[in-house]
């Protein structure tokens, strides 16, 4: 259904962040927050949610107004949009989800300093209109939150043996001496899940590294 709303152009735009160039798995950016909240799903999805709204909505308002940017103070006006709405996400998640605004700590603030956010905000949103801006924001939220997303439902499941809260291992694995994999709780683990996603994603994609 999406498709019949979106041009090739548009679609490619999109495909380009979610896959094609993927700031995780391809620009090894974000790579903090993919460690830190991806112990367990709900926090995870609450993050993907807050960044892809920041890059995709700083994306449009810096896109609108990139005629009126002085360029000598582009990356501060940059900065005071993106940090505007993480304002705006920050609040918001004290307001209606504070327990886990709680679990996500200073996550949150630091989508200020993400480098896919500025990265986006100064490679593209400049040099872009607001629509293709808005669908590169949006794709390169969704690629992040993608990889997010894999690694939080591997880490929770093996490290807790639970899923969004939710006992997903039976009880007769542990009677018979199953027992979680503690390093999946500590970024080590997260480590080692995400490198095996890029690998794949790189085996697919037949992408590699320029010498």
């Amino acid at each position: 259904m999406v498709k019949m709303f979106l041009t090739k152009s548009d679609q490619k735009i999109v495909k380009e962040g979610l896959w094609d160039s993927n700031p995780i798995t391809f620009r090894v950016l974000g790579i903090c927050s993919a460690l830190a909240v991806t112990v367990q799903l709900k926090t995870a999805l609450v993050m993907c949610a807050a960044l892809t709204f920041v890059v995709a909505v700083s994306n449009v308002i810096i896109s609108a107004l990139r005629d009126m940017i002085p360029s000598k103070i582009r990356i501060i006006v940059q900065l005071s949009v993106i940090s505007t709405l993480v304002i705006v996400a920050d609040q918001f998640l004290k307001a209606y989800m504070y327990d886990v605004s709680k679990q996500l700590s200073v996550f949150v603030g630091l989508i200020i300093t993400n480098c896919i956010v500025m990265g986006r905000a100064e490679g593209y949103a400049m040099a872009n209109p607001p629509w293709k801006s808005f669908l590169d924001g949006l794709g390169n939220g969704l690629g992040y939150s993608c990889i997010l997303i894999l690694v939080a439902v591997a880490r929770e499941i093996l490290g807790s043996g639970t899923l969004l809260g939710y006992p997903v291992i039976p009880q007769t694995f542990y009677d018979h001496g199953y027992i979680n994999c503690g390093i999946m709780v500590l970024a080590p683990g997260a480590f080692f899940f995400l490198g095996i996603i890029i690998w794949i994603q790189r085996k697919i994609s037949g992408y590699t590294e320029e010498s």
